[in-house]
């Protein structure tokens, strides 16, 4: 991981109203989950406004900048919720939860799950999709 991510998302954290919100508590096991895989580099885009982007990358990943994206919705700053995003060729989906977003993802197909509530089930089913996602990286995908 790069130095400067780590400081930019503890800025943005820092700004994030509501310490303990179901939400910003979710992005931080997410943030976690990500930075702790062997093998994973991160980049943090901020667009205030609009999103802030929490993109993870394996360095054995194919040409791929990428194994998912982790999005904070930011149009009403007080009201965020998440899309995380993988392409459709690394996860499964199961339960049938994800949106298929057909070229969408920097221009492959692939799926979204939108957060907008505490849903700790479903926030396990995104941890899976992430683990799921950066296995596939490591494969080489």
């Amino acid at each position: 991981m790069v130095e400067s991510t780590e400081e930019e998302i503890g800025e943005f954290l820092a700004g994030w109203p509501g310490e303990g919100e179901p939400l910003r508590e979710w992005f931080i096991t997410f943030y976690k989950e990500v930075a702790a895989m062997e093998g994973v580099f991160l980049s943090f885009v901020g667009r205030p406004g609009v999103s802030y982007s929490l993109r993870p990358r394996h360095r054995r990943q194919n040409e791929r900048p990428l194994f998912a994206i982790v999005d904070v919705i930011d149009d009403d700053p007080q009201q965020r919720w998440l899309s995380v995003c993988f392409y459709g060729d690394m996860i499964s989906d199961p339960d049938g939860r994800g949106e298929v977003i057909p070229g969408g993802l920097v221009g492959s197909d692939g799926y979204c799950f939108d957060m907008v509530e505490d849903d700790p089930a479903f926030g396990e089913y995104l941890r899976a999709r992430l683990q799921e996602a950066a296995a596939a990286a490591a494969a080489g995908r």
